[in-house]
């Protein structure tokens, strides 16, 4: 049996990797538990407050008596309930599915690029998602299916479609490389972009229809029904926990594919699963909020910068700050200027782009992957 190195303090060095290990997960719990905390208090926060406020309190009471579990004598009014189960908070869950989504779909993108400029939307889906909701448009039918429209069924097909198309464009003798997966995308993004476009001229009707699809652009969250948040949560949840896994080769590929491919890692193989894993959120979150943008980018970051480049803790905790991050700037968008609304990826880039320039300069950290 190999003896055990003795350090200067009479620690043994296996002791001393057990205490570190321990240490860190005891930070990666604390960590995670008070983002959890504070989205739950956004959660709540955006429930509470709108055109017409709701006691946080009540919210509470009203949720018990949901459960059956417990009843409270009812001192709110029956319309407070219709307002926060049928409208507020399918619409506050579906801005936490959103965030979450697009943050991990930027943690996966950033990290697999190793491209700090990488987004949800830098691979094409963009542009597919914009030409999927204008053939709906054009389509012009009221058809819908478990409670999705023409228009974010045709964007999630979209996105899917052409992130297929632009992965297979790129691959050269059975690889992928990063800078050929960066232009397909870029082409086929800018390509979409424009037929779309075209065809909003070309079309007379559509011409009708500029203010609802430009609307879809800039984003905002559309929940009507609870199967909506049901079928897109399992999506998103699913996607991210199948993601997990992949933390590892992304802190391998933070090395290079050479050094990764010494390490064991099948790399071709995860750059697949992990594309194919942030089209899929990226997707399921703009078929219902269309096309909300800075979220990928700047929550990443943030969360990069503050708590180091680890994937293992980067992507639960983007994860959690993107759900309160798109809540805060729903909420925003919809009582800076009440009545009139704000569409949330306006409030997202007002917002966003501030706070990550006051972040950088504030950690004054070196950025690195």
């Amino acid at each position: 049996m190999a003896k055990e190195i003795i350090l200067e303090d009479g620690v043994s060095a296996t002791r001393a990797k057990r205490v570190k290990l321990s240490l860190r997960r005891n930070r990666y719990a604390l960590t995670l538990t008070g983002l959890a905390l504070i989205l739950l208090g956004s959660i709540i926060l955006a429930a509470a407050f709108g055109s017409v406020a709701i006691s946080p309190l009540w919210l509470g009471e009203m949720v018990i008596n949901k459960t059956r579990l417990w009843h409270f004598t009812s001192v709110w009014q029956p319309s407070h309930e219709v307002i926060f189960f049928q409208i507020r908070l399918p619409r506050v869950l579906g801005a936490v599915m959103v965030g979450a989504a697009l943050a991990s779909a930027g943690v996966l993108f950033q990290g697999l690029l190793r491209n700090p400029m990488a987004d949800p939307f830098v691979l094409g889906i963009s542009g597919g998602a914009v030409l999927g909701a204008t053939l709906a448009m054009s389509l012009g039918s009221v058809l819908s299916l478990y409670g999705f429209g023409l228009v974010p069924l045709f964007a999630f097909v979209g996105a899917l479609v052409t992130m297929g198309i632009v992965y297979q464009l790129s691959r050269i003798g059975g690889r992928t490389p990063i800078v050929t997966l960066l232009l397909a995308g870029f082409a086929m993004s800018s390509l979409l972009g424009y037929t779309a476009s075209l065809l909003l001229l070309l079309n007379a009707q559509m011409q009708l229809k500029l203010r609802v699809f430009y609307s879809w652009i800039l984003g905002g969250i559309s929940v009507n029904q609870w199967n909506q948040i049901g079928i897109v949560a399992l999506l998103i949840l699913a996607a991210i926990l199948l993601a997990y896994p992949f933390a590892y080769t992304l802190n391998a590929l933070a090395l290079g594919e050479e050094a990764a491919t010494h390490l064991g890692i099948a790399v071709e193989r995860d750059k697949m699963l992990i594309i194919a894993l942030g089209c899929l959120l990226t997707a399921a979150a703009v078929s219902i909020s269309g096309l909300v943008g800075f979220v990928g980018l700047v929550v990443p970051h943030g969360v990069r910068l503050v708590m180091g480049p680890d994937h293992r803790l980067l992507l639960p905790a983007s994860a959690l700050s993107g759900g309160s991050f798109l809540v805060v700037a729903d909420l925003l968008s919809r009582t800076l200027l009440s009545p009139t609304e704000i569409p949330v990826g306006i409030v997202t880039a007002m917002v966003g782009g501030p706070f990550f320039l006051y972040l950088l300069r504030r950690t004054k950290r070196e950025y690195r992957f």
